[in-house]
C-alpha cells in the first residue's frame, strides 16, 4: 500500500473509508468489493484476493502422515501462537521450534511420549515465539540453540548448507528475513513411509497470507518466493499462526505470488 491513499483504496474497492477500516482490522467482507480494481493498488493477484476474500481456507490437514509432528499452541492477549515438536521414533531424541508463550505444552508432551530433548530451533526472536525459552532451558540445561538471530553466540547461528540430524530425520535451514531480520525457515524431510517434507515457517508465510514486513516487504516476498515456494508442492507448511497448509495450496491461492 505504499504510496497509495487509503482514500484512494476505498473509492477503488467500492467501500467507504470506515468500511475499508473495518475490513482491514477484522479480515471480514462485509459487502461487495471490486477486487479487480483493488488489486493492482496493492500489488496483489485480484483472481486469488477475491478467493481469499470469499473465505478461502486450505483443507482440513490429517497429520497421521507425520505421527512424530506435533503442533502445540498457547494463547496471550488474543494472540495464538504455534509451536512444533518432533522426534525420531527409534532413538526418542526431538525437536522444538519456537516455544510459544509458554513451554508447558513443550515439556508435557516430552514427558508423555519418553523423549529426550535435544535441539530447540528458532524461526525469530519475536516475544509471542519464544516466550518460554528460560522455561524450557532450565527443564532442560544441555538443550542445543538454532537461531539467525545476531546476538545469538557463534555456535548456536545456523550456517546455510548446514543439516542437523535427529535420528533418521534430517533437519535444513534456509533463511526467510522479511517479517523478522533473523527469519529462518526450517525443511525437515526423511519422514517414515515417505510423507512428505514440512517447512516450520515462522511468521514468514501464513495461508493467503504472510508476516508484516513494513520496512521488508519486497525481501519478505523474495524469500518466500525462492526459499519456500520452490519447494515440493505437497510440503507441509507449519506456520506460526493459523492454519496448516501446503506449497501446492499457497501457490495456487495466496495473493501475493
Amino acid at each position: 500500500m505504499a504510496g497509495v491513499s487509503a482514500e484512494a483504496l476505498a473509492k477503488a474497492a467500492g467501500l467507504s473509508g470506515a468500511e475499508l477500516a473495518a475490513l482491514e482490522d477484522s479480515g471480514n467482507v462485509t459487502k461487495k468489493i471490486n477486487f479487480a480494481a483493488l488489486a493492482p493498488l496493492v500489488g496483489l493477484d485480484a483472481r486469488k484476493l477475491e478467493r481469499i476474500g470469499r473465505g478461502w481456507l486450505p483443507s482440513e490437514k490429517n497429520l497421521n502422515a507425520w505421527r512424530e509432528l506435533r503442533q502445540l499452541s498457547t494463547k496471550e492477549r488474543g494472540n495464538e501462537v504455534h509451536c512444533y515438536l518432533i522426534w525420531d521414533d527409534t532413538t526418542r531424541e526431538a525437536a522444538v521450534f519456537d516455544t510459544g508463550w509458554t513451554a508447558g505444552p513443550i515439556l508435557e508432551q516430552v514427558g508423555k511420549n519418553q523423549l529426550r530433548l535435544k535441539h530447540l530451533f528458532i524461526t525469530h526472536t519475536h516475544p509471542d515465539h519464544i516466550a518460554g525459552m528460560r522455561e524450557i532451558q532450565n527443564s532442560v540445561p544441555q538443550l542445543q540453540i538454532h537461531t539467525d538471530a545476531k546476538s545469538a553466540r557463534p555456535e548456536q547461528r545456523n550456517r546455510r548448507m548446514d543439516s542437523v540430524q535427529l535420528g533418521g530425520l534430517r533437519i535444513m535451514n534456509r533463511d526467510t528475513p522479511g517479517h523478522a531480520e533473523d527469519g529462518v525457515t526450517y525443511l525437515i524431510d526423511h519422514w517414515p513411509d515417505k510423507a512428505p517434507p514440512v517447512a516450520i515457517v515462522g511468521d514468514a508465510i501464513f495461508a493467503g497470507s504472510m508476516g508484516g514486513a513494513a520496512q521488508a516487504g519486497t525481501l519478505a516476498k523474495q524469500k518466500i518466493q525462492a526459499q519456500i515456494l520452490t519447494l515440493p508442492p505437497d510440503t507441509l507448511i507449519c506456520p506460526g499462526h493459523g492454519p496448516l497448509t501446503t506449497v501446492g495450496e499457497e501457490k495456487q491461492n495466496h495473493p501475493f505470488f
